[in-house]
C-alpha cells in the first residue's frame, strides 16, 4: 500500500506527494497530458521537440542542467505517444530549485529561431542515428503505419520524417506550447523526505499564481475494426531475419487490459513462456521469439517479435507461430500458468515501485488515467485473473483478420 496526499490548486495543477523517511533525496516528477498523438499529421514530432526546447534557456537561465547539477541534482524527460514526462532527482533540502526551474521553463521559456534551429539539428541528428541508421530502427514506422490507418498512433514519437522537422516554425512550436502547457494540463508528483505541508507551501509559492487554461478537449480520431489480415514484406540488410505482427488490443483503462498484458507473458515472457518452449526449444527455425503490449491510453497493439534462426523460411515460421496461437485458443492456458506470471508481475512490480523517484513517476501517472488511488488496486485485478480470463481474451485479440505482419530482413 503506498500512501499519498493530494491536492488540486485553484489553477487546476494537480499535487500528489509522497513521504519517504529512509532517503534524504526527493524527486519531482511533473508530467503534461500532451504526447504525439495530439500532433496534426502534418506536423508530426513536435511534442518530442518541444520536450528537447524545455531545456534550452529561458528568460533566467541559460542552462537548465547547470543550474541543477549545481545543487546536486539531475534530471530527465521523455515523449510518448500520451504524455511527456519531465523530471528530477536533488537533495530534499534543495526542493525549491526544482519547482523554480520547472515555473520558469513553463513560463518563461525561450522559444527563439536560433534555439528552436539548434534544436531541431539535435532531434534530426537523433532521427538519423535511432531510425535510419540503425538496425531496424525503421519498425515502429512500418509496424504502426500498417496497424493505423486513422489515429494517429500511426506515427512514432520521433515524427514521421525528417523533413517535417525541418519544416517547423517558431509559430508552430510556440502554439503547441501555449496550447498543451499549462499547469491545468499537468500533475506533479513530488516523493521523498519533503513533509506534506512543506511540499504544498512550496508548490503554492512558484506554481499557485501560474494563470491555469481551459483544458482543450482531446477528440482524436479512432481506428476502425481492422476486417481483414494485413501483410507486407520489408527488405533490409540487417543481420537476421525478423517476423513482426501487431494485433489491436484494448487501451491501458480497459478492464480487459490486466488480462491481455498477462496473455503476452504466458505467451513470450522467460524461459518457460509458450513461445521460447515451442518454438526457441522446439524447433530449429528461432533464436528468439517475444510478445508484449503498448500500454496506451487508446486502443493499443499486441506486439509478436520473432527472430529467425540462419536458413528458416519466413512462410515455415510464420506457421509455426500461427500453431502456437491456435493450439492457446483451442485448448486455453493453465491456472498454473496464471498464477505463475501474475506473482512474476507482483514481484517486478514490488521491485520497480520501491524508490521514491519511482513512486513519483507511478502515481503521477495514474493519476492522469484514473486518479492516485488506483496504483492500490491495480494489483488486486492481475491476482484475480483467472485461466478462462486469459483465454478469452486470445480469442479476441489473437484473430486472423486483426493481425498486421512484416516479413523483414535480407531475404524479405
Amino acid at each position: 500500500m503506498i500512501q499519498f496526499n493530494k491536492f488540486t490548486f485553484d489553477n487546476g495543477l494537480r499535487l500528489i506527494h509522497h513521504y519517504n523517511a529512509v532517503t534524504s533525496m526527493v524527486a519531482v516528477n511533473l508530467l503534461y497530458d500532451v504526447g504525439s498523438s495530439d500532433e496534426q499529421p502534418i506536423k508530426t514530432g513536435l511534442a518530442h521537440l518541444m520536450e528537447h526546447l524545455m531545456f534550452s534557456r529561458t528568460k533566467h537561465i541559460t542552462k537548465f542542467d547547470d543550474v541543477l547539477t549545481g545543487v546536486g541534482g539531475s534530471s530527465n524527460a521523455w515523449t510518448s505517444i500520451d504524455v511527456t514526462d519531465y523530471y528530477e532527482e536533488l537533495p530534499a533540502v534543495n526542493l525549491e530549485t526544482a519547482l523554480w526551474l520547472e515555473s520558469e521553463r513553463l513560463l518563461n521559456l525561450d522559444l527563439t529561431d536560433e534555439n528552436i534551429e539548434v534544436q531541431k539539428s539535435v532531434v534530426i541528428e537523433e532521427f538519423k542515428q535511432r531510425y535510419l541508421n540503425q538496425p531496424y530502427g525503421d519498425i515502429l514506422h512500418l509496424m504502426h503505419g500498417q496497424a493505423y490507418k486513422k489515429h494517429p498512433y500511426q506515427w512514432p514519437t520521433i515524427g514521421k520524417d525528417v523533413d517535417t522537422i525541418k519544416s517547423f516554425t517558431r509559430d508552430d512550436v510556440v502554439d503547441f506550447h501555449r496550447r498543451h502547457y499549462s499547469v491545468s494540463n499537468a500533475v506533479m508528483c513530488v516523493s521523498g523526505n519533503v513533509a506534506f505541508d512543506d511540499a504544498l507551501r512550496l508548490v503554492e509559492k512558484w506554481f499557485g499564481d501560474i494563470e491555469g487554461r481551459q483544458r482543450l478537449p482531446r477528440c482524436l480520431p479512432q481506428e476502425p475494426e481492422q476486417q481483414q489480415p494485413r501483410f507486407m514484406t520489408h527488405h533490409s540488410q540487417v543481420p537476421n531475419n525478423m517476423i513482426f505482427r501487431t494485433y489491436h488490443m484494448c487501451g491501458r483503462c480497459d478492464d480487459d487490459y490486466q488480462a491481455t498484458d498477462l496473455l503476452s507473458d504466458v505467451l513470450g515472457n522467460g524461459t518457460s513462456s509458450r513461445f521460447h518452449r515451442d518454438l526457441v526449444q522446439g524447433t530449429d527455425m528461432f533464436s528468439e521469439v517475444s510478445a508484449s503490449v503498448l500500454g496506451s491510453r487508446d486502443p493499443g497493439l499486441f506486439y509478436i517479435r520473432a527472430c529467425l534462426a540462419p536458413g528458416a523460411s519466413f512462410e515455415k515460421a510464420n506457421a509455426a507461430i500461427d500453431a502456437v496461437l491456435n493450439r492457446l485458443n483451442d485448448e486455453g492456458v493453465t491456472q498454473h500458468e496464471v498464477n505463475k506470471y501474475v506473482n512474476k508481475y507482483l514481484s517486478n512490480k514490488l521491485f520497480e515501485s520501491v524508490g521514491y523517484a519511482q513512486k513519483a513517476s507511478l502515481l503521477s501517472s495514474h493519476e492522469l488515467l484514473w486518479g492516485a488511488e488506483a496504483i492500490n488496486s491495480e494489483n488486486d485485478r492481475y491476482s484475480q485473473l483467472t485461466a478462462h480470463d486469459i483465454q478469452r481474451v486470445a480469442s479476441q485479440v489473437l484473430d486472423d483478420n486483426n493481425c498486421s505482419t512484416i516479413f523483414y530482413g535480407p531475404d524479405a
